[in-house]
């Protein structure tokens, strides 16, 4: 169980990061920069998850990062720049996968990572990256928050500006479509898993 602190300080950027949000609204570049370098491997990470390939996490990086810093001088509240960032990042793999008219999701594994791995597990994790592959938009985009981003059911609901109990019955609803299409019981252990990490 998460205590109160650890979950506030899951769901709001710290008061550095709140004044570097303020510069960079006022026009500070090298504020920013600071700030984008601080959650680049995150959103880096959720591109590629979403399209694939290298090239294309790379545009839609670049074009998230051009959105959020045309759009910084309105965001209203600093200390939810970090979700404000990552939503930013959904809209902007959603409309590039619209463009390409394919879906298709790849887990961000570099191939030491594959190397100290067992090939069960290797197939395993495949596996359920081709089941995630099937789900409707809405179930995929909270289970990747969720499981792969770490992100808590409130970040998550706050991020796609919706109510905690319709990302909790994504979520279900979600991991109830995986277990028909995965066999025995490596979903329920992943989730398991990915759970005692939070």
């Amino acid at each position: 169980m998460l205590s109160l602190i650890a979950v506030k300080e899951a769901i709001f950027i710290t008061t550095t990061q709140q004044s570097l949000v303020v510069l960079a609204q006022h026009g500070d570049e090298e504020a920013f920069y600071q700030l984008i370098e601080q959650e680049q491997h995150k959103l880096y990470r959720m591109a590629y998850v979403y399209v694939q390939n290298e090239n294309d996490a790379i545009e839609v990086f670049q074009q998230t990062i051009i959105r959020a810093y045309e759009g910084l001088p309105q965001l209203k509240e600093p200390r939810y720049f970090a979700t404000w960032l990552t939503r930013i990042m959904i809209n902007c793999c959603k409309t590039y996968m619209a463009k390409k008219n394919t879906i298709q999701l790849v887990e961000p594994q570099s191939l030491a990572d594959l190397n100290s791995t067992s090939p069960t597990y290797i197939e395993e994790e495949l596996d359920l990256w081709q089941a995630l592959c099937q789900l409707e938009d809405k179930y995929k985009t909270v289970l990747l928050l969720r499981f792969y981003q770490d992100y808590s059911v409130k970040d998550i609901a706050v991020i796609l500006q919706c109510p905690e109990g319709t990302v909790k019955t994504h979520i279900r609803r979600g991991l109830q479509a995986l277990r028909q299409q995965l066999k025995g019981a490596y979903l329920d252990e992943w989730v398991q898993s990915a759970e005692r990490s939070h």
